[in-house]
């Protein structure tokens, strides 16, 4: 599984929980997120665009940043 790099503009704990929602609807994902930092970490097989428009349903600004 490749791990992926988000930026999510999270200001609050109802923000990550709306990334956590979106997340869990995939097949196979893990992921982290690091509230402080804005940051997204998934841990999929699902490719980076399939993730990136999940992100983007929480009506948040988010930026790839790269596979890690």
């Amino acid at each position: 599984m490749t791990k992926h790099e988000f930026f999510v503009d999270m200001t609050c704990e109802g923000c990550s929980g709306a990334v956590t929602r979106v997340l869990r609807k995939l097949q196979d994902v893990k992921f982290d997120i690091d509230l402080p930092n804005k940051k997204v970490f998934v841990e999929s097989e699902q490719s980076s665009e399939v993730l990136l428009e999940t992100l983007k349903k929480t009506g948040k600004t988010v930026t790839y940043i790269g596979a890690k």
